[in-house]
């Protein structure tokens, strides 16, 4: 100011200096004075530092929820869980998953040295009670969910035996004495299994059928059966699906479509109509040739004779295929062993299948609505595929016919009532909070590749690929986020698993690191360190500025942010108090 208090610059000449400042420099020269504070304030120049600093794509608008630039550079900075508070090294080997009670009061580790741990959130984390599951013969566990009302444990471990076994189980575990429920078992073990309701879970069996074809089947178990059985706890059989090429179905998920009217909805650019998910996903139809459905609803439908009816188009197309295939054989046409196998399955088959639900994307009913979604495919045993079956009223609880007595003995199989395809190795999956979005950890394979050996997927990269999916629509809404990295060939892979909050998404990688992206502007915004490959990350259901990670290194590392780690430390004032604190404090 001059003599007279007028100001030596004027604020435009001052926001062109600003400009060129990086936003530490301006938050300082905003405590000069007041005319400073107002011009380092200014929203265009916010704006200017938010996209230069972050470097979100500009044509990404500012999130909805924002109440100014200024506020929003905070939020990306202050925010993040990105500052290490405490390490737990309870675990004697590497911890493959960490889940965390729907109220964030507790969190369950699951470890290669095949215990559960279940974990006290008290500011501070301690261990609460440890099971050791050697005694059930498992080899490791590897991987925990809680219930809806947080009274059960879900566990799921890896029976020992050759390394070419999958067989495993799942256990419930009692909260309130940590006493054994339940065991049921659990084929292949990377079904993992899930809760689909209070006392009810899903498992799953796998029967061969042929060296290539398999046939998967889903069951609904009730929690609170005895150990003395384990049989016994299979109540209810959901759904029969045929597996071709030495595929199966693997990590199952119950989508609950009640949730999709809340708000948590991550900004919506164009659909990616050019991309494999969307590519596939429309409402692609696996079984339009399979035989009619039992007693259609009352509507208005054109009459159908005999010969135009599902099922005899059905017995129609099959006898086309099957003619075809006997041609094919009779000129000769070179056919290995395996396509052989294959082809038969499925002639065989498409008689046998029920056809898909319909009006699987249709809004009536929709709070009603629940999905179960898995990993699958069709050309390869590696999953590259996202199956999605509707659970129907009846099929959520256990009354009613045991064992799939309901099914018709000429409708062998179900089929699935929506695929996506993701071309590549499907190494994770998560959903936002509100089960609208599903977040697809995957390694791509090289474009336009042919597979012609099932057995001999195609080599996948290094760079893994973060899928963003809309399960209202069934399409791929994003561009896949990047950052993280796996070294892994497909016949050595392990699950990366990963976790959305209301506006993060965080991932496990194999570089050592866990990754943090915000979920609007699609930009990486914190790398966490481990000395090993980061395995499991989880954000608390109530508090997302809280994170865990867990890692081969035998450690789960607990994060919070800049933000709450100066609310929990409560340091005294100062006699100068900085104007803003949330800048001058440096993350570790």
């Amino acid at each position: 100011m001059d003599d007279g208090g007028n100001p030596l610059l004027p604020d435009s000449i001052l926001f062109d200096i600003f400009q060129y400042l990086d936003y530490k420099d301006v938050l300082s020269v905003g405590q000069v004075c007041h005319q400073w504070h107002a011009v380092a304030r200014d929203e265009v120049l916010w704006k200017e530092l938010f996209y230069r600093y972050y470097g979100v794509a500009r044509d990404v608008p500012r999130h909805p929820a924002a109440v100014s630039w200024y506020s929003e550079f905070q939020r990306l900075y202050d925010n993040i869980p990105c500052v290490q508070v405490q390490t737990l090294k309870e675990h004697s080997d590497q911890v493959l998953h960490l889940s965390f009670s729907h109220n964030g009061y507790m969190f369950a580790s699951c470890s290669k040295d095949c215990t559960v741990k279940i974990w006290n959130n008290d500011l501070t984390f301690s261990l609460l009670h440890s099971s050791n599951m050697k005694k059930f013969n498992w080899s490791y566990t590897q991987f925990s969910q809680f219930n809806a009302d947080d009274s059960l444990l879900l566990v799921s471990g890896v029976f020992m035996g050759p390394r070419t076994s999958s067989s495993g189980e799942i256990a419930v575990i009692s909260l309130e004495n940590f006493t054994l429920l339940s065991r049921v078992r659990n084929k292949p073990y990377d079904v993992f299994g899930c809760w689909l309701n209070e006392t009810n879970l899903i498992s799953g069996n796998l029967h061969r059928i042929g060296y290539l074809t398999s046939c998967s089947v889903l069951w609904l178990n009730n929690a609170f059966q005895g150990v003395e059985s384990e049989n016994m706890n299979v109540v209810k059989r959901l759904f029969k699906l045929q597996n071709l090429n030495a595929s199966t179905i693997r990590t199952v998920m119950v989508v609950d479509c009640s949730r999709y009217d809340s708000a948590d909805l991550p900004h919506q650019g164009e659909q990616l109509a050019s991309s494999p998910a969307a590519a596939t996903g429309q409402a692609a139809d696996l079984c339009s040739d399979s035989e009619e459905e039992e007693e259609p609803k009352r509507q208005a439908v054109p009459e159908l004779s005999a010969e135009d009816s599902p099922g005899a188009k059905s017995e129609a197309e099959a006898g086309d295929g099957l003619d075809r295939f006997l041609s094919d054989i009779m000129e000769g046409r070179a056919m290995t062993e395996m396509e052989m196998e294959t082809k038969v399955a499925q002639l065989l088959a498409k008689k046998r299948t029920k056809p898909p639900e319909p009006n699987l994307l249709s809004l009536e009913g929709c709070s009603k609505k629940k999905y179960l979604i898995f990993t699958t495919g069709c050309l390869t045993y590696s999953p590259h595929q996202i199956g999605i079956k509707q659970i129907l009223p009846h099929q959520m609880t256990t009354a009613g016919p045991v064992l799939g007595e309901e099914r018709d003995s000429d409708k062998f199989f179900d089929s699935l009532d929506h695929v996506i395809d993701i071309h590549g190795h499907i190494i994770g999956m998560g959903l936002s909070p509100d089960h609208r979005y599903l977040y697809v950890n995957s390694r791509a394979w090289p474009q336009d590749c042919v597979i012609s050996d099932p057995l001999q997927p195609p080599p996948i990269a290094e760079e893994i690929d973060l899928h963003v999916l809309d399960l209202k629509t069934m399409k791929e809404v994003k561009r896949a986020l990047r950052a993280h990295r796996a070294y892994t060939p497909s016949d050595d892979f392990f699950f990366i698993f990963l976790d959305v909050s209301r506006d993060f998404v965080a991932s496990g990688a194999e570089d050592r690191h866990g990754y943090i992206w915000d979920r609007h502007y699609n930009i990486c915004l914190a790398k966490l360190q481990h000395d090993d490959v980061v395995n499991s990350v989880a954000f608390s259901p109530v508090e997302q500025e809280l994170l865990l990670t867990a890692s081969d290194d035998c450690t789960v590392k607990v994060w919070r942010s800049p933000r709450t780690v100066r609310i929990l430390h409560a340091e005294k004032p100062r006699l100068r108090k900085p104007l803003f604190s949330w800048a001058t404090n440096q993350r570790s």
